[in-house]
């Protein structure tokens, strides 16, 4: 059986680390003038060599945006099922080792929340939980997809890697997308951030994004918490993920998200802080190497940031977000999974994104486009 664990074992961290650092400005200038971009072009784009080309670089990942997605940003929301956990991890506010309230919501709650969220004219929901299988497992989350379905087009889940079997459930039932992180691809510290839970075997949750993509999910989403570690090696290795499932499961489309470690209860400082500066040129780095990949902003970002990457190669963007379980109306006061950056509404980002001379879209899914394993096979055949 085929699985990027395979291709993951043939590079080294410190490998790649010594790489970056022999790029040289001549290997990026080589690289901004081809057509066809590979892995090593996107090494030298992410290097700290490149950093004096971030102008060009902006203005190239520009064009080949809206070559590829027009002048358009969809908009979605997060809902937060629970903050129930059974891992933990030093930089998550839901850790099993903090001690604060913890909620699950009702069905009655969570369609109090999704109402508040079509009130604000969300079509795209993101389902989000801590990772706790015997309280929020697959049937928790079928039965929340059931009751959700009929209100928005497009259903996407961020929640505990699950087995292959399960994946294809929540396909039938409906979910979009699957966005699952392996935080760090660096294993040999991997565990002192992980150090309780399921979520501590690294190979398990590396393994996860082939299980999506064998039970054929439409999209799959990918990232590394940027705070970590080096963020130019890590999100080296989730290029080569993304490379490799891209080719393996080639019908399904990819998303690249860039979460930076923010405050939350009782978690770490940054080991490696990445300045705006850097985000942006890892960005325009994924844009000019990958005109395909969506590119997903979150409220995790200020203001100012998000307010300027609307034009340089975001594809997506959630606003008006809550991270907590209940935050929309049901519970303000629960705890939330860390702090946003950008609290303003559905309809002020809709105006950012307009006075950029973009258009916000609210929904480019209906779920009759999607076909369900008792009509077509996962080859696409009748």
């Amino acid at each position: 059986m085929n699985s990027f664990i395979d291709v993951f074992e043939q590079y080294s961290w410190d490998q790649v680390r010594r790489r970056l650092d022999q790029v040289t400005l001549q290997d990026v200038e080589r690289s901004l003038c081809k057509q066809q971009r590979s892995l090593d072009d996107f090494i030298n784009l992410i290097s700290p060599a490149a950093s004096v080309k971030l102008e060009t670089m902006a203005k190239l990942a520009q064009q080949l945006t809206r070559k590829r997605f027009g002048k358009t940003i969809q908009l979605y929301a997060p809902l937060y099922l629970s903050n129930e956990c059974q891992n933990i991890c030093t930089y998550c506010g839901f850790s099993l080792d903090n001690s604060i309230k913890r909620k699950t919501l009702s069905d009655t709650e969570l369609m109090i929340e999704a109402t508040v969220l079509k009130s604000m004219g969300v079509n795209h929901v993101l389902l989000v939980s801590g990772e706790a299988n015997k309280t929020v497992g697959v049937s928790y989350f079928l039965n929340a997809i059931k009751l959700l379905r009929p209100h928005f087009a497009n259903i996407s889940i961020e929640v505990q890697p699950l087995s292959e079997e399960e994946y294809c459930l929540l396909h039938d039932a409906g979910v979009n997308a699957v966005l699952v992180y392996q935080e760090t691809y660096h294993q040999e510290v991997y565990k002192e951030y992980h150090p309780k839970g399921k979520k501590s075997n690294f190979n398990f949750r590396l393994d996860t994004p082939d299980r999506v993509g064998r039970a054929g999910i439409h999209k799959i989403g990918l990232g590394v918490l940027l705070g970590l570690e080096d963020w130019r090696v890590d999100s080296f290795f989730n290029a080569l993920h993304i490379d490799y499932l891209q080719k393996q499961y080639w019908k399904s489309r990819f998303s690249v998200s860039f979460p930076r470690l923010r405050p939350a209860e009782g978690i770490i400082e940054p080991n490696f802080i990445m300045s705006d500066k850097d985000l942006l040129q890892l960005i325009c780095a994924y844009r000019i190497w990958n005109e395909d990949l969506e590119i997903s902003i979150s409220t995790r970002e200020n203001e100012t940031f998000r307010d300027h990457i609307v034009s340089l190669g975001a594809t997506a963007m959630s606003a008006a977000s809550k991270t907590n379980p209940g935050g929309y109306a049901v519970d303000k006061e629960s705890l939330e999974q860390f702090e946003t950056s950008d609290d303003r509404s559905m309809e002020e980002i809709k105006a950012v994104i307009r006075n950029a001379g973009y258009d916000p879209v609210m929904k480019d899914w209906d779920p009759v486009y999607s076909r369900t394993k008792s009509t077509y096979d996962r080859t696409g055949n009748e």
